[in-house]
């Protein structure tokens, strides 16, 4: 399970961000005493942090700066600043991504996700396990109770995505987004028939019921 650290002032706004990354499927820590922010991220090992810019003590930038001194850790910027000054600024200080307030909580979803990926993927464990399956990355193959399938680059870029997140909802643009980010777009209907696709090959080993759809909300696993 990945552990996000969200640095924001406003009690409301990280509280409320707490509870959706929850709800979601990660682990959530809060700064909620600004001193020390940096030291608190280190000490903590967050695999991503949702910094807000305008912060007590020291602002977000110098944060990010001083992150980026001593850590590789991702880093969203979420911020009610809106210039492009302010995008570029904390793009060259070397945050991976930048959401302006008010956001769409689904597309900050699908931004966390997309920056975990590419951030986790190279250190990733070579296989991931889930209720009696295990997913060889290097391989591109499932195996359940001894059978083995192997899987299109597509499948195990879905399955790979639905199993790092296990018991949280991915929505239809989410892992699209993820696929566009591998370098793989595709679109609406040609996810359809991947899902589908993925779905039958692990029915073949005997594993049904594993891939669930939530109608117009996504797929978990």
């Amino acid at each position: 399970m990945y552990t996000i650290m969200i640095v924001e002032d406003d009690a409301g706004i990280r509280e409320e961000l707490g509870v959706l990354l929850r709800k979601n499927g990660y682990r959530c820590e809060l700064v909620r005493e600004f001193s020390s922010t940096v030291y608190q991220i280190l000490k903590a090992k967050p695999h991503l942090v949702l910094l807000d810019l305008q912060l007590p003590f020291c602002d977000g930038y110098t944060v990010c700066r001083e992150l980026r001194r001593q850590s590789d850790v991702p880093v969203i910027v979420v911020t009610s600043r809106d210039s492009e000054l302010d995008e570029l600024m904390s793009m060259n200080l070397g945050a991976d991504d930048f959401v302006t307030k008010p956001y769409n909580t689904q597309i900050l979803l699908a931004r966390i996700a997309s920056v975990l990926s590419r951030a986790w993927r190279a250190d990733s464990a070579a296989k991931l396990a889930h209720h009696g399956l295990t997913l060889d990355i290097a391989a591109s193959t499932a195996t359940a109770a001894g059978q083995t399938v192997e899987l299109t680059k597509n499948e195990l870029r879905i399955l790979q995505l639905l199993m790092q997140g296990a018991g949280r909802i991915h929505t239809r643009s989410e892992i699209m987004e993820h696929l566009w980010q591998s370098d793989a777009f595709i679109d609406d209907n040609t996810l359809t028939v991947n899902i589908n696709r993925l779905r039958k090959k692990l029915e073949s080993i005997g594993v049904t019921g594993y891939l669930v759809t939530k109608r117009g909300q996504g797929y978990l696993v």
